[in-house]
């Protein structure tokens, strides 16, 4: 079993975002499998049977998910054109997976971190963030209008070539405000071109865009962005783990 890093987002990255956040600046793709229409034969009221495309279980639209927190409520709002982390995030809250868990990394102006396993027992100052190397991962489904953008839900992951996700531990981004100049820069290292009202929302709310394109953003937060804040925040050990458990609990909301 190949476990996670203890710090899921890679120490890479970790690292150039400390740097980046100080200075204010700074898929894999599902092959799709085309099926022939049955072609129908020259006899008396044949009728051609419709192709069976293969499809990603469908789950409503606007999926949205309370999740109780030592520090207040957020809600999320989970993406439909991520459909299999969303299913996958789905599944997990109604088996309860979340419930008890903690957010065991937090480091602020950048995001909180949780959905291990292990932290449900943990004892204070253990070590979290491999837990659910396990399971199976997610394959990536970056999509390009959906950004880092401060109250972001994504997948954390390991190292893997593909950066296919966790299955279940997972991100809330808190962020920073960035520049022109910042987002530029980020341009000119990772290929990826923004738009004006992405560009827009990185300099008011702020985000952590040199994330963009390496982890896959699949929801994002409609109320309780000031308890995002208030997690992000709290004192934390040199691992920066919480110093006091922060345990969540998730519903559906109907």
């Amino acid at each position: 079993m190949k476990k996670f890093a203890a710090l899921l987002l890679l120490t890479a990255f970790t690292s150039l975002a400390i740097a980046q956040v100080k200075k204010k600046t700074t898929t894999t793709t599902t092959k799709t499998t085309t099926v022939k229409k049955p072609v129908a034969k020259p006899v008396a009221k044949s009728v051609a049977k419709p192709a069976t495309k293969p499809a990603v279980k469908k789950i409503d639209k606007e999926v949205k998910i309370k999740i109780t927190t030592d520090s207040g409520i957020i809600v999320i709002r989970l993406y439909d054109s991520t459909p299999l982390h969303r299913n996958n995030f789905v599944k997990l809250v109604k088996q309860g997976f979340y419930d008890s868990l903690m957010f065991h990394r937090i480091i602020p102006n950048f995001m909180i971190q949780g959905g291990d396993p292990t932290s449900k027992y943990a004892m204070q100052g253990s070590m979290l963030g491999s837990g659910g190397g396990e399971m199976e991962r997610i394959p990536a489904e970056f999509v390009g209008s959906y950004i880092h953008k401060k109250g972001a839900l994504a997948a954390a992951r390991d190292g893997n070539p593909e950066k296919k996700s966790s299955a279940c531990q997972f991100y809330i981004v808190q962020g920073d405000v960035l520049t022109d100049e910042t987002l530029t820069q980020i341009e000119a290292q990772s290929g990826k071109k923004y738009t004006l009202a992405q560009r827009n929302i990185y300099k008011s709310i702020g985000g952590t865009a040199f994330l963009d394109n390496n982890y896959t953003v699949f929801g994002e937060t409609i109320s309780g962005l000031d308890v995002i804040g208030k997690i992000a925040t709290a004192a934390r050990d040199g691992a920066n783990r919480p110093i006091s458990d922060l345990r969540m609990k998730m519903e559906i909301l109907k």
